[in-house]
């Protein structure tokens, strides 16, 4: 077990009037929940449930000033009438008695008020824009998703307001109401959202604004009404509550977007004009190309570097966001580069981090395997929820409900659905067998892990668990219904995963075509010379009897130096696994065809995710083919129709990353003797993780 401690981390920490516990904040993420303004009950249990977590500081998402005016969403809490006042007030306290402190984030959407533009209002700007975003990652969105996309608008069309004098000058009035109805709520804290294309950050950036008032050209121009509105929420509430900024360190994607020398230069005028903290952020300003850029990064410490950078420049304390994983965080607290982290995915995935960071138990912490699930119910106006933490959204559910009767539970399949099954049940007070004709825990996720390595912080976490629940875990024991008998199973969970089948093309047999079941099999040195030829099962066996193939992470390394595949390799399907290891492949210099059936490529990705896979796939020099329907394999070339007309490739490996099936046949023959059985996971349907922990969840919190 891990002896990782976080004392800088966890200290006590200050911003302005307000005193925190540790340096852990949860960011704003919104769940969508509020009725027209008002928070819900079921809004507080998901802060509280944080606060109680440890976290030191909760920020709420963005609520309106001016609901439902500038508002993106009818279910976001509004602050611009005293009625608010009781909602905020009954999370307050419920925050306080958690042991946290609050933060209300404020904003007004601008542009991106989508209330306003499903009720024909135009959308508040600097000045009408001069530009217009690519949108072409969305042909890898489903039509559904598209639907869903457009409802959140009614299907309307964007206008524009050029904000004129009595528009700011009610803007900033607005700003400080909102901010006074905050202080009486007995909230600790207000946050102005200076960024994420919001109307206060459209003013900050020269991209946007183009004016040429006092609002406009110069950088303090541009900042003016962002520290107006600072100035006025200051004057107003005194040192009653604390003051956030948040902005964007640096925005991607476009000429002219705002820099980070930009970026420190308004934070000082910032802290001059009354904020008594700055939280640094990162914006992607095309929502379709530059989301995992910013707000909700794929890289690890995204905007750390920014926010230290700034920090030189101001005496306030600088919140950093952006993955800050606790390991990072700790170092730059210790390093003086920030004064405290945000936490915002990993606090949904596990809300018990903070106290388990305190408590000595890191390896508890159940990891943010960085899937973006959450966030794409955004895009759709919706509730977020988590692919590893079924308690999302309905924390009531927790504690675990211990069971009164006992039994004893047989597992058969030590992937993340079987893994789960068995961690659910133990702590709910069931022994639990596992067993797994493998010789190692983790299924086809252990192998997923090549691709995708976050997942490997979650396999690492459920090992931890097992031991830590000292389950009994039987490895290289194929399960048959006389193995289950002998065990004197009460009930038996079938946890088995998917089957991945050979292509029923012409060809499809050759000894040239991999799937996904064969490739895995290569990797743990089991795969036969019919499953993977001579060769290639061969070096699997070597790799499993030196110890090379045992962690994730040498195979990834090696892999760049050696693959035992030819140059040219034609991946078909490209589904999530087809897309990502197309990826894969070709970053090991390999020349990559990937063919797919019909349009939408990454599914089921989420969204922002699979947008940026798409992206980085053709950057990688992967040629691309949709809507083919594949004739033939040979020895050396593959053959599809496209079009109405024929094309092939060059092909000294095939990857058959299609046709991926649910499967229980030991379900289907322990039930014909009388067994209890329940099927969870690939097994039952094919749903990747998210489908995994949620169905295992299921069935392991009725047993």
């Amino acid at each position: 077990m891990s002896t990782k401690t976080f004392p800088h981390l966890m200290s006590a920490g200050k911003i302005g009037p307000m005193e925190t516990s540790n340096r852990i904040v949860l960011p704003a993420m919104d769940m969508n929940v509020s009725e027209h303004g008002e928070i819900e009950q079921t809004e507080i249990d998901h802060y509280v449930a944080r606060a109680k977590g440890g976290a030191g500081l909760i920020i709420t998402g963005a609520c309106a000033i001016d609901f439902p005016y500038g508002a993106a969403s009818m279910k976001e809490p509004g602050l611009s009438d005293d009625k608010f006042i009781p909602g905020l007030k009954a999370l307050a306290d419920a925050i306080h008695a958690a042991g946290s402190k609050l933060c209300i984030q404020s904003t007004h959407h601008g542009k991106v008020a989508r209330v306003d533009v499903a009720n024909d209002r135009p959308v508040l700007a600097p000045n009408q824009p001069d530009y217009s975003y690519s949108m072409a990652a969305l042909a890898d969105s489903t039509p559904e998703e598209l639907r869903k996309i457009g409802a959140a608008t009614a299907g309307k069309q964007i206008t524009y307001k050029a904000m004129d004098k009595n528009d700011i000058a009610k803007l900033v009035s607005d700003w400080a109401d909102a901010a006074e109805r905050v202080a009486k709520s007995g909230a600790d804290a207000l946050e102005i959202h200076v960024a994420h294309g919001y109307i206060l950050g459209v003013f900050l950036n020269q991209r946007d604004n183009k004016r040429t008032d006092e609002y406009g050209g110069s950088l303090e121009n541009r900042a003016r009404l962002a520290c107006e509105v600072i100035s006025a929420v200051k004057q107003r509430v005194g040192d009653r509550i604390a003051i956030l900024v948040r902005v964007s360190g640096e925005e991607y994607g476009q000429e002219g977007a705002l820099t980070l020398a930009e970026s420190t230069e308004a934070s000082v005028l910032f802290e001059k004009a009354g904020a008594d903290a700055i939280h640094v952020t990162g914006w992607g300003r095309n929502p379709f190309d530059n989301f995992t850029d910013g707000p909700l990064p794929n890289k690890v410490g995204a905007y750390l570097e920014n926010a230290a950078e700034i920090k030189k420049h101001v005496s306030i304390p600088v919140i950093a966001v952006g993955r800050m994983l606790p390991e990072i965080s700790e170092k730059a607290i210790a390093a003086g580069k920030v004064d405290f982290a945000a936490m915002g995915r990993q606090l949904l995935a596990d809300p018990e981090l903070p106290n388990k960071l305190r408590e000595g138990k890191f390896d508890q912490v159940r990891p943010c395997i960085n899937c973006y699930l959450c966030v794409t119910e955004n895009f759709f106006d919706d509730t977020p929820f988590c692919a590893v933490n079924p308690a999302l959204g309905n924390e009531k559910v927790l504690p675990l409900r211990s069971t009164s009767n006992s039994k004893h539970v047989v597992v058969v399949g030590a992937g993340p659905s079987g893994l789960e099954s068995a961690r659910v049940l133990t702590e709910r007070g069931h022994r639990v067998t596992v067993v797994d004709k493998a010789d190692r825990m983790g299924g086809t996720m252990w192998f997923s892990t090549m691709t995708t390595p976050d997942n490997e912080r979650l396999l690492n976490w459920l090992k931890s668990e097992v031991k830590r629940l000292r389950i009994d875990v039987k490895l290289n024991t194929l399960a048959t219904p006389e193995v289950i008998k002998s065990l004197k199973a009460d009930h038996v969970i079938v946890a088995t995963g998917a089957v991945r089948p050979k292509p029923d093309i012409p060809g499809g047999d050759l000894p040239s075509v991999q799937t996904g079941d064969t490739l895995r099999a290569m990797m743990l040195g089991t795969a036969t010379a019919e499953e993977a030829g001579i060769v290639m099962s061969t070096l699997g066996k070597v790799g499993r009897l030196s110890g090379m193939t045992k962690s994730p992470g040498m195979v990834r390394q090696i892999t760049k130096m050696f693959l035992p595949m030819g140059k040219d390799i034609v991946v078909i399907g490209g589904s999530l696994v087809g897309l990502e290891l197309s990826e894969f492949l070709a970053e090991r210099g390999r020349r990559v065809t990937l063919l797919h059936e019909s349009q939408q490529l990454g599914l089921p990705l989420a969204m922002p995710r699979r947008w940026t896979a798409v992206h980085d796939t053709v950057e990688h020099g992967v040629k691309i083919h949709r809507n083919v329907k594949v004739t033939r394999i040979t020895k050396n070339t593959v053959e599809w129709t496209e079009g109405g007309e024929t094309f092939s490739a060059p092909a000294s490996t095939v990857v058959y990353a299609d046709g991926t099936t649910s499967a229980s046949p030991l379900a289907d023959a322990l039930r014909a003797e009388g067994v209890s059985v329940d099927v969870v996971g690939d097994a039952n349907e094919v749903n990747y993780i998210h489908g995994a922990i949620h169905s295992s969840w299921k069935v392991a919190t009725e047993l």
